[in-house]
């Protein structure tokens, strides 16, 4: 069976990675673990730029603490602070054994500016956000997209797809990435 190695102890992230993978090879079972490994960038990205650097480190830093894994998986989200508002994000940034590389995101949204302005004064998205919604540890369960959207997506199903895009160059081994 082969191994997939997330980059982050967070149980949405690992269930995401698994969803993802199962959607994407169907005949095909996973085992899914998790090591805590550092993105090398801000607790909180403030670019795409910084973003995907962090999914790319989490991604390497994983196959270094674990070698043995068929599949490495670094999940980044990350913040675009413009005049038009804060947007959020994550990257996806997938690693196989053979050294391929495949990289998705997620979808793009606007958050309301209570949450922005703890953002700004460095707070961690899901800590501003468990802030301004009174919750407790929202990253790992629904995140901000599922308190805004009241889970219509929840963070879960959000990484879902941004980790579906990364696969596509694995779904399709005959072509040239």
């Amino acid at each position: 069976m082969p191994q997939i190695t997330v980059a982050s102890l967070n149980p949405v992230k690992l269930r995401a990675a698994q969803a993802a993978f199962q959607r994407i090879f169907p005949q095909q079972r996973f085992s899914v673990s998790g090591v805590a490994v550092p993105s090398g960038v801000p607790d909180q990205p403030m670019s795409l730029a910084e973003t995907r650097q962090g999914a790319r480190n989490r991604a390497e830093n994983a196959r270094a603490a674990q070698p043995d894994s068929d599949f490495w998986v670094g999940i980044e989200g990350g913040i675009d602070d413009s005049p038009q508002g804060m947007s959020c994000f994550a990257r996806v940034h997938i690693i196989d054994r053979a050294g391929k590389i495949g990289i998705g995101q997620t979808a793009v949204f606007t958050l309301p500016r209570e949450v922005a302005a703890l953002v700004r004064e460095g707070i961690e998205l899901g800590e501003a956000d468990d802030i301004v919604f009174q919750r407790d540890n929202s990253k790992q369960a629904n995140g901000a997209i599922g308190i805004l959207t009241d889970d219509v997506i929840d963070r879960e199903a959000y990484y879902i797809h941004a980790v579906i895009m990364a696969l596509v160059p694995f779904k399709n081994p005959t072509l040239t990435w």
